[in-house]
């Protein structure tokens, strides 16, 4: 199995409090295992207010909805032994 790596990192983003915000990272393999978004470091789970997806295989999205002053913090995307924060 190829080791699969980071290509396009997580970019610093600031919103205002209540509207969304997306955060994406380009792996080198689609279908990759071992991906874990995580927010000040809580792993973060597929639901109403984290909508976690893959696009084309590579780009893996996470996009936190109505984010308040709780949100403030490092998002950390990791895929096998690679991670990347913003």
């Amino acid at each position: 199995e190829p080791d699969v790596t980071i290509v396009s990192g997580l970019k610093d983003t600031v919103v205002a409090e209540g509207d969304d915000v997306t955060f994406q990272c380009q792996v080198s393999h689609e279908n990759a295992g071992e991906v874990e978004w995580k927010l000040q470091d809580v792993a973060l789970q597929n639901n109403e207010m984290n909508e976690i997806s893959v696009e084309k295989g590579k780009i893996h999205t996470l996009t936190l909805r109505k984010v308040t002053e709780q949100d403030i913090g490092t998002v950390t995307f990791r895929v096998g032994r690679h991670t990347s924060t913003a």
